[in-house]
């Protein structure tokens, strides 16, 4: 059983590093895309350590754009690339952490061969729901860069019918939704969707958020929908009602570890390391540097 780890990132890197090794296995590759915007210099001393790769088509990408989704598409394309077959592409990013050992998540993933791991809510009725369809029925110019261009997308809304979505698919999304672990033909299956449906890229384009609902919106309509359990295994804490789920510190520490999920986000070394030394020490048994 392999695993490709693709890995969003757009700073930090020591806290990659510290990601790599708790994770590090025999059977796991890590692919890391780092936001074309950042200098890579200073993550390439990363390349020495085996298994780990950098993606070369690199995406500029801007929180709550489609150019999120259009990193991880090209990802998949490179490993498919690669030749090697995996059974799991799992996309995580770099304020992700693991919080059961490297050999239980291996063991995991063994025993669910086949099966997908991406969260959704099950019911249109949600909160989530009711604020998430401005999300495409509205103009966003969050990936274009020209001046003004919030004043014409409120213009543009003012004056322009709701957009409707340019495909029949019933949708399916949700605030934990972007972050996923799906089987190899799941990831393939995604990446050859995309390119057979142009229009619907153009129009995915001038979203905001997509990534919380499109993949889960396609592997749902797709002849895998069967085999996705809709758990992401991701433990993810949203009760600050902000726009970013709460970044962990010490004090989070027994919600972790107490925690059925195999990873966890947001940390941040910058903010408490801590927590994440706490848990190399206690729990994932990385040797300390």
């Amino acid at each position: 059983m392999r695993i490709a780890h693709i890995i969003v990132v757009h700073k930090n890197p020591a806290q990659l590093e510290k990601l790599i090794r708790a994770m590090y296995h025999p059977d796991f590759d890590f692919y890391i895309h780092l936001d074309k915007k950042i200098d890579i210099g200073s993550f390439e001393y990363l390349k020495e350590i085996s298994q780990v790769y950098f993606i070369n088509d690199r995406t500029v990408c801007n929180w709550g754009g489609f150019s999120i989704v259009e990193a991880i598409i090209k990802s998949i394309d490179e490993i498919q690339r690669t030749g090697i077959v995996y059974d799991f592409v799992n996309l995580m990013s770099g304020q992700d952490y693991p919080i059961k050992t490297v050999g239980e998540i291996y063991n995991f993933f063994n025993e669910r061969l086949g099966y997908s791991f991406i969260s959704y809510d099950s019911s249109r009725e949600t909160q989530w729901w009711k604020e998430a369809e401005k999300r495409y029925k509205t103009f966003h110019f969050t990936d274009m860069d020209f001046k003004g261009k919030y004043v014409i997308q409120r213009i543009a809304n003012k004056i322009i019918p709701n957009r409707k979505f340019p495909v029949s698919l019933n949708l399916y999304g949700g605030n934990k939704s972007c972050w996923w672990t799906v089987s190899f033909e799941c990831a393939l299956y995604l990446s050859a969707f995309f390119k057979a449906n142009p229009k619907m890229i153009n129009f995915l384009r001038l979203t905001w958020g997509c990534d919380e609902f499109i993949v889960a919106t396609i592997l749902m309509n797709s002849p895998y929908q069967d085999k996705i359990v809709n758990e992401n295994y991701r433990y993810i804490d949203w009760s600050g009602g902000e726009a970013h789920p709460k970044i962990f510190t010490e004090n989070d520490y027994t919600s972790l570890i107490e925690s059925s999920m195999l990873f966890a986000r947001k940390f941040d070394v910058d903010i408490d390391v801590k927590v994440m030394e706490q848990l190399d020490i206690n729990v994932l048994a990385v040797k300390p540097d």
